[in-house]
């Protein structure tokens, strides 16, 4: 059996956000990177399918600068996954050249595709595209939003959140994207042992230009970007709960203008 994982590597949501100089993105420089919390659902989904599978290959793939996306794909792999891709660009990238990217990567292994596992959406961009690029460029099945996967032999059972609290449930017959989210499963952290193993399992590179993708063929380009304003400090509202109750409607009506 062989299982994809495409993880992306984003901003630490702790990280103090800068822009860079013409406003079209983030300035990068002291940024602590992480992989995107959902692709984490999605390597431990993967994980589980080859423990039920026993004989199975976890591939993980990822497209950006290989200086520090390395450091996730290290992760995953000391998690468990059994290899990496890497297709290293500085290229600025939207979902749909990132799909292209990563389904030309997985092409190039020349095996046929069983699964391939993702996250709904990257928490930098909350594009939520991804997945279903990838599914079409790929011709097989796709699910996201998924809280929940059982696999089959041949079939594939996936539950998915939908709007109002409704949820639906998908047989697939064959091959799928499956877009994990939260409460898929608890991923697991990488043990001593595993991060050592991950040093010596195989890391390929290629490039935009292996897989025969121009930068240029980018769908959607960001320009001025700009910082949430900055919030007031709290005001501390002192007195008698009348007075104070007076005091807040005055504020609410003239100062914040919500009454």
């Amino acid at each position: 059996m062989r299982i994809f994982v495409c993880i992306k590597q984003v901003p630490d949501t702790e990280t103090k956000i800068k822009l860079n100089s013409d406003n079209s993105g983030i300035d990068e420089a002291g940024i602590k990177w992480i992989m995107n919390p959902y692709d984490e659902y999605a390597v431990e989904e993967a994980l589980q399918v080859k423990q039920k599978a026993g004989d199975a290959k976890i591939t993980v793939v990822t497209v950006g600068p290989k200086k520090r996306c390395v450091d996730s794909l290290r992760t995953a792999l000391a998690m468990g996954a059994d290899d990496a891709v890497i297709v290293d660009t500085d290229a600025a990238m939207d979902p749909y050249l990132t799909a292209k990217a990563l389904a030309e990567a997985i092409k190039k292994q020349d095996t046929p595709v069983d699964l391939v596992f993702t996250g709904k959406l990257a928490i930098d961009d909350n594009a939520g595209a991804v997945s279903q690029y990838l599914a079409e460029f790929l011709s097989i099945g796709h699910a996201t939003v998924v809280s929940s996967f059982e696999y089959a032999e041949g079939k594939l059972t996936a539950e998915r959140e939908t709007e109002g609290g409704t949820r639906e449930v998908y047989e697939i017959e064959g091959a799928a994207v499956i877009a994990a989210n939260k409460g898929l499963n608890t991923p697991r952290y990488a043990s001593l042992p595993g991060i050592m193993k991950a040093k010596k399992k195989p890391l390929a590179e290629l490039s935009l230009d292996d897989l025969g993708i121009a930068a240029d063929q980018i769908k959607t380009k960001f320009v001025n970007f700009e910082l949430p304003a900055e919030k007031p400090p709290v005001q501390m509202l002192e007195g008698e709960v009348a007075d104070q109750v007076k005091s807040l409607v005055t504020k609410l009506r003239e100062e914040a203008k919500v009454l």
